[in-house]
Parts: C-alpha cells; sequence; structure tokens
C-alpha cells in the first residue's frame, strides 16, 4: 500500500522534474531567500497531498523547486509548528517527503530570541546543537523505511558544512555567532524567567521550531546545517518592552538577504 509520504511525492515530482539533493527550510520573516532560487516552480502547500497550512505569521505557505548556487533545490517557503494545533508527524511531514524525493542535505533556518548576552538583534547565529523542550516525533511506532529505532544525536548538525559556512562567512567578512538552540512549543514568548533558566542550562538562542525537522531528518540520515537569526534580546528587559510577533519577522527581514548569501554559496560547495 503506497504511505501517504510516498502520494504527496507522487504529486511533486512530476511537477518539479528534477531530483533535488539539498532542502531548504524558510523560518519565520527568511522566505526572502526564495526570490534567489532560478527558473523557480511554485507548488501552493494547499495543492500536496498531506501537507497542512502555514497559518504563522511570515510563512506563505509555497514549496519552490529550482536552482540555488547552481545546485537543484526543494525550499519550503513557511513551515508547519506544533503550537499551530498540528501532531508532530504533520510538522515534519514535508522533510520524510523530501526524504523520498531524493534530498540529501537539509537546511534549516529560523528566527530565535537571544539568550546569550554577547547576541544583537539581526546577529546570524550557525546552531551547532540544540536542546528539545518539545514532544519528539520520533515517538510512536518506527517507520524502519525510514530510519533506526533510535537515531543518534551525536552530530546532529554537520561539522563539515559548519566548518565551510564559517570560511564563506570570513571571505565575506560577515561576523557569525554560533550557539545552542533551544526548541519550545509556544506560541507565548518565554517570560524573563524562562529565558535566563535555558541560559544557564546552556542555550543560546530560543525558538518555537526548527528541532523537530531536524530529529526527522536525521532519523533519515540526512545532512544538516542550521542558522538563527537573533530578533530579539532575551536578557534585557527595560521598561516597557513587549516582544511582538511583527518585530520578530521584521528583524528576520532585514537579515535575510545575507543569510540567503550564505545559504547560496554553502549549497553550491556542497557534495
Amino acid at each position: 500500500m503506497k504511505t501517504d509520504y510516498q502520494e504527496a511525492a507522487d504529486y511533486i515530482l512530476p511537477e518539479i522534474k528534477r531530483t533535488p539533493k539539498t532542502g531548504i527550510v524558510l523560518g519565520s520573516g527568511l522566505g526572502a531567500l526564495a526570490d534567489r532560487i532560478r527558473d523557480a516552480i511554485v507548488i501552493p502547500y494547499s495543492r500536496i497531498p498531506g501537507f497542512v497550512h502555514s497559518t504563522a505569521l511570515g510563512h506563505k505557505g509555497n514549496l519552490i523547486s529550482g536552482t540555488l548556487g547552481g545546485k537543484q533545490v526543494l525550499a519550503m517557503q513557511g513551515r508547519f509548528h506544533f503550537y499551530e494545533g498540528y501532531t508532530m508527524r504533520q510538522v515534519t511531514f514535508p522533510v520524510r517527503v523530501m526524504k523520498l524525493l531524493g534530498v540529501k542535505n537539509l537546511f534549516v533556518s529560523n528566527a530565535a530570541g537571544g539568550i546569550n548576552g554577547t547576541f544583537k538583534v539581526g546577529d546570524l547565529m550557525i546552531i551547532r546543537d540544540h536542546i528539545n523542550m518539545m514532544p519528539n516525533p520520533l515517538v510512536g511506532k518506527n517507520d524502519d523505511t525510514f530510519g533506526t529505532r533510535f537515531p543518534d544525536m551525536t552530530h546532529a548538525y554537520d561539522r563539515e558544512f559548519i566548518r565551510c559556512m564559517e570560511e564563506i562567512a570570513a571571505s565575506h567578512r560577515i561576523p557569525l555567532k554560533k550557539g545552542v538552540y533551544v526548541g519550545l512549543t509556544g506560541p507565548s514568548f518565554e517570560t524573563p524567567a524562562e529565558y535566563a533558566f535555558y541560559g544557564r542550562a546552556g542555550g543560546d538562542a530560543i525558538g518555537m521550531s526548527t528541532v523537530p525537522e531536524v530529529i526527522v531528518a536525521r532519523h533519515a540520515g540526512m545532512r544538516v546545517f542550521g542558522m538563527s537569526v537573533i530578533t530579539n534580546e532575551g536578557y534585557h528587559f527595560p521598561d516597557g518592552f513587549v516582544n511582538d510577533g511583527g518585530d520578530v519577522v521584521k528583524a528576520a527581514g532585514q537579515a535575510a538577504d545575507t543569510m540567503s548569501l550564505l545559504f547560496a554559496e554553502l549549497i553550491a560547495g556542497s557534495g
């Protein structure tokens, strides 16, 4: 019997015509990278079997096929979140569909709050590791067609991709941070006490996405690179401070061009 993952892949492949090697997940306010994709074929999520609707601010809800950095890519212009009321299977569904379409490398991005006191709004952070505070998307019967019951997460974020990105950024004199991303369910923003708690636990930035997709990608044997745009400072709360979703999207948008340049060059050099 054909799975719903395969039904989605069978719908997408004739539309995109070429097999992508790299998948990209674009977070809040970061959809501008899609504008760099050449010969773009745009498929609204609403047309793809098994895909749900992206309701989050700054997520357009399109799957885009084309070339970036001279390589065939498949980009999600907006993702699905657990806080939207979707199951973890629905949240990570597109990652497994990408695997069936031939994707070997997954590049993930997000807007995140900085909890490292050296981070400022607009900084770009390479994700070197994560702390998962969401339900694990692999809970339940294991799908052996994708991976083993107990996938190793020691090197969830590919060390070679990180090294290459650091070299690319240095060649453009673009400063980068590097740190640990904390994934929470949301949708409420964190309290000052929570920001401080996760900072003491080893986190550098905090958000409401990315980790489930990375876990499922690693389960399926995909290489992963992740980057966060720091959109607010979760260690400084002056009088009148209010976390605002619109401000997050705006801050992410201002950094999107720089992140797009870096992603394009990393993809160009990827094997």
